[in-house]
This record gives C-alpha cells, structure tokens and sequence, in this order.
C-alpha cells in the first residue's frame, strides 16, 4: 500500500551576493595568511598562492556580475509574462 506523496515545497532562494562576498572574503582570507607564512611553504606548494589569489579575483568579477545577471534574470521574466 502506497502512502500518498505530498507536494514538493517550493526551492528556497538564496542571496546571491551575500554568498559571493562571503566566499571572496574567505579566498582573500586565504590569501593573507599563505602570504604570511609563504617562506615556510616549500617551493613547490606556492601555487596555492596563486590559487587564492585567483579565487579572490573571480569572486571580486562575481560581486561586479551578479547584480547584472539578477537584474538580466528579471528583465526576462518579466518580458515571458507580458507575452512580448
């Protein structure tokens, strides 16, 4: 005997920009502290420099591009329900 299934409930909504800044905070987070002990990073692990500082650089072009996109997102709904 099956149970009958409820309805799925709607998909939460996440705060984009929120989620960003706080991932970039994290990366630059990162960063200070591989530059604060770099000289006791071997040489051969120094990409994780890098590697922060890249994500920190993205995360800075996503604060810049995410109120874009929402802003692209809406336009779009907007113009499907008018019908245009």
């Amino acid at each position: 005997m099956d149970r009958p299934r409820r309805e799925a409930p709607p998909p939460l909504e996440g705060n984009d920009l929120a989620i960003t800044a706080t991932v970039t905070v994290a990366w630059a987070i990162a960063l200070v502290v591989l530059l604060a002990v770099r000289h006791a990073l071997p040489p051969s692990q120094h990409w994780w420099i890098w590697t922060c500082l890249t994500g920190f650089g993205l995360g800075l072009f996503g604060l810049l591009y995410v109120p874009h996109l929402k802003r692209s997102r809406a336009r779009s709904s907007t113009k499907r329900q008018s019908g245009g």
